[in-house]
């Protein structure tokens, strides 16, 4: 059976699939069409509203931008959507189907939202392609997983992976060889070996060369359409050169929304983060 400590933090362990079952239920009518829905989702630690009643709906295979000053309540809202901050109040569904407060990380990620963090997390030992089989799902050992020989499907899975990232000539190499970007690039296909329908991207040309920036650029609106991905980033021409929408958070709320030309020109906007 795959248990985890349950979202309550009580130390039980909980059966996923019965977990995953209670949150199955039908979502209010204005979910429909939407692959992610937050509402009204406060967030409070030692009195500071990290986030102040934010709502955010994403379409499916939409490539949405949030952008905002330090402290605006980013981090914090990927954190709720994947389970890893409980909010005071809201709503957060994964569809019309799953309400994402009922279920916590491992569960989050089994219903199909894969999360990349700023600081690529490969496993630097091991090949291009052993990160990849490592991420195939299903409960795998390491030392199963090495050992294991991967079945036709997988191996095709892998080159296909292989060929979206852009690391088809680097499969052989271990993880420390690789630039930054590369190893953006296999961390993002470690996440798309689990087939999420949602990827939550934070941040991730910070530290690229501008020919690493293009790829990734290149890399993401590839991905849009197949998936839905949400991207936060400071860097506003990269920003401009892949989002259709932009969403703008300032003080855990949404400050602004729709396309750069129009938050730029937001006075709004300018004055509490393009301006600075």
């Amino acid at each position: 059976m795959n248990t985890w400590t349950n979202a309550t933090g009580n130390g039980k362990a909980t059966d996923w699939r019965a977990l995953r079952e209670a949150a199955s239920r039908r979502a209010p009518p204005e979910l429909a069409g939407k692959i992610l829905y937050v509402e009204g989702v406060t967030v409070s630690f030692d009195g500071f509203k990290a986030l102040d009643h934010l709502s955010l709906y994403v379409d499916p295979g939409e490539l949405r931008c949030i952008i905002g000053p330090n402290g605006a309540g980013k981090t914090t809202m990927m954190d709720v959507i994947t389970g890893k901050t409980r909010p005071d109040v809201g709503s957060v569904w994964f569809g019309r189907s799953v309400d994402l407060l009922l279920l916590d990380e491992p569960a989050i990620a089994q219903v199909g939202i894969g999360r990349k963090f700023q600081k690529p997390t490969v496993f630097e030992q091991l090949t291009v392609v052993e990160n990849l089989e490592l991420s195939l799902p299903g409960a795998k050992t390491f030392w199963r997983t090495l050992l294991a020989r991967p079945t036709a499907a997988e191996r095709a899975r892998i080159d296909e992976t292989l060929e979206i990232i852009g690391l088809t000539g680097q499969r052989g190499l271990t993880g420390s060889v690789l630039s930054h970007g590369q190893k953006q690039w296999l961390e993002i296909g470690m996440l798309l070996m689990q087939g999420p329908e949602l990827l939550l991207v934070d941040e991730p040309v910070a530290g690229m060369t501008p020919q690493e920036t293009e790829r990734t650029a290149e890399l993401l609106l590839s991905l849009a359409g197949k998936h839905s991905v949400v991207v936060v980033e400071h860097d506003m021409e990269f920003v401009r050169s892949i989002a259709s929408r932009v969403t703008v958070l300032h003080e855990g709320r949404v400050l602004a929304e729709g396309d750069m030309d129009q938050v730029q020109n937001d006075p709004k906007v300018i004055e509490v983060y393009l301006g600075a």
